[in-house]
């Protein structure tokens, strides 16, 4: 059973949830349990069984793909009020989990059951259409990643990439086999178009980071 302070801190994200009283919410607190999982923890691993679905309070997982040749892929990631639409559609059609799902923040999670989360499917309306949303957010995310691979160049990838992950800041701390993975790449073919942008003055390499020295420019070579 849930703890009242954990019921209250998943309701903030879910709206339907917000009316404590309603026989969703009641089920909800009886079948749901908290849990939590450390950065590095594989939450599910391709090939095993689901048993229940996450939805997160705190924390990043990170869902993605080994292919036959080692290469990673990341397909998505998930955070606080998210939950992940592979293992919504396991769960659905009883199969097993086809990606592998890592925490990469230290996450804090509310965990239902595989029986309940098919039940509340078939009873109530308002967590049947929190699944559909589920499925229309990652499915839009995921034919992304499809479009990227399919018909944009490495190199522009890589500028997009490194742009969105320096919003916060100048400084990326990330290796050239962390963005491979991210992007379905070797680290060999990374390396050599970093060292280009390197080249051209928008990037400065180092050890484990990378800084951004031209934004604009960087961001104009999407265009090229």
């Amino acid at each position: 059973m849930l703890e009242q302070k954990h019921f209250d801190r998943i309701a903030k994200t879910i709206p339907f949830l917000q009316e404590p009283d309603t026989r969703l919410a009641l089920d909800f607190r009886r079948s749901a349990f908290y849990a939590r999982f450390p950065a590095g923890r594989d939450i599910f691993v391709e090939g095993g069984r689901v048993d229940g679905i996450a939805l997160l309070m705190s924390g990043v997982v990170r869902v993605y793909k080994i292919g036959e040749t080692g290469r990673e892929i990341t397909l998505y990631r998930f955070g606080e009020g998210e939950s992940c639409v592979i293992t919504a559609n396991a769960i659905l059609n009883t199969q097993h989990f086809p990606a592998i799902a890592v925490v990469e923040q230290d996450a804090e999670a509310v965990m239902i059951p595989a029986d309940a989360f098919i039940d509340w499917v078939r009873r109530y309306d308002p967590w049947r259409n929190f699944v559909f949303q589920l499925n229309a957010q990652r499915l839009t995310s995921v034919m992304e990643v499809v479009d990227e691979i399919a018909f944009q160049r490495m190199d522009r990838r890589i500028a997009a990439f490194l742009l969105e992950r320096a919003r916060s800041g100048r400084r990326i701390e990330i290796t050239h086999q962390a963005i491979a993975n991210e992007l379905g790449s070797s680290r060999e073919v990374v390396s050599r178009l970093l060292e280009d942008l390197a080249g051209k003055g928008f990037l400065r390499l180092g050890r484990g980071e990378i800084d951004i020295l031209d934004a604009a420019g960087l961001r104009g070579s999407l265009a090229w």
